[in-house]
């Protein structure tokens, strides 16, 4: 009698940290307040063009940007050169040589702000390795986002350009075509903005390039070529996080002949983070087929936890406690008759 009270009781003190352990996901999930911060993206080039090779009748997407970045971040290399294949014998095609090419982003809660700024600058495709798609002494564009202000953008072409060899005169009122016999044509929009109630926009310049080269392997060249990009989100301001509604744990009870337990009641706490970062980007590139990746961020949740084997520890504990106990009273029904 007392060895089977004895033992009663010993399963009744294992199972009391399971039910505190099953009362551990009734906790309030830790609260992540939103910083508010706005957004900010800056770029110096940006080329999205499609190369025709004569020999191998193949088309080569050419992608590539230089000072790409996005807030908090700031770049300025003046140069850019990439390989593609087929062209030119392997060798390094320069697309961008510059004496100033810098981008900066800024964001915090209050004020966003992207600016490009190009100087001197001359820009090359594959195939016209001697002759400047475009050249332009100074282009500028800024894109600012302030809290309780209408979002601000501009752009500016300053000094001379001049495309495929012939200086051109810009005009804002729509794009400015040049066309080369034997080389191809480029159609040139200055200074193009953008703004809505919360986001801005500026391009110092966007070109349109159709050219057929028919040197250094090249048929045609096909695409656009964006110079002195900038972007901005108006922040949304500081906010303060809501607090969480209270949680109780949740409790198990069960009894036999002389032995009980009871489950535990734990009360959820709370807690706060958040992080904030940004990325920067001095050269990208991208020549040849494109290939996907999986996301790996924002997945669906499917409701599982770190505390999911405790509960199902807890589950099969019980139940052998069960089972031990039924055992036992029939053991001890049996011996008194």
């Amino acid at each position: 009698m007392n060895s089977n009270t004895f033992r009663l009781s010993a399963l009744a003190v294992a199972a009391a940290p399971v039910v505190l352990l099953a009362a551990v996901p009734a906790h309030a999930a830790p609260a992540t307040p939103a910083t508010g911060e706005g957004r900010a993206s800056a770029v110096v080039l940006r080329t999205g063009l499609d190369v025709s090779l004569l020999d191998k009748a193949v088309h080569v997407p050419l992608k590539a940007t230089l000072n790409e970045v996005q807030a908090p971040a700031a770049a300025g290399k003046t140069a850019l050169s990439v390989n593609v294949d087929g062209v030119e014998g392997g060798a390094p095609v320069s697309l961008l040589r510059a004496d100033v090419a810098t981008a900066n982003a800024t964001a915090d809660e209050h004020r966003a702000e992207g600016a490009a700024h190009l100087a001197r600058a001359r820009v090359h495709v594959p195939g016209l390795a001697a002759l400047s798609l475009v050249e332009v002494e100074k282009v500028t564009s800024k894109a600012v986002c302030e809290a309780g202000k209408k979002p601000v953008a501009e752009s500016n072409v300053l000094g001379r350009v001049a495309v495929l060899g012939k200086e051109v005169e810009l005009s804002a009122g729509g794009p400015t075509r040049v066309s080369v016999p034997g080389v191809g044509e480029v159609s040139l929009d200055l200074s193009t903005t953008a703004t809505t109630e919360r986001t801005a926009a500026a391009t110092a310049l966007r070109l349109k390039v159709a050219v057929n080269p028919l040197k250094l392997n090249v048929a045609e060249v096909n695409g656009e070529v964006t110079l002195a990009e900038a972007t901005c989100e108006t922040p949304k301001g500081p906010k303060t996080p809501g607090k969480p509604g209270p949680a109780d744990g949740g409790s198990t009870g069960g009894s036999t002949d002389g032995g009980s337990t009871g489950g535990g009641d734990g009360d959820g706490g709370d807690q706060g983070g958040g992080s904030d970062g940004g990325t920067s980007g001095d050269v990208k590139t991208q020549t040849g087929s494109d290939t996907g990746t999986a996301p790996t961020e924002n997945l669906a949740e499917t409701g599982g936890s770190s505390a999911t084997p405790y509960i199902a520890g807890g589950a099969a504990l019980l139940l052998a406690v069960g089972a031990g106990a039924t055992v036992l009273a029939r053991r001890r029904a049996a011996g008194r008759n």
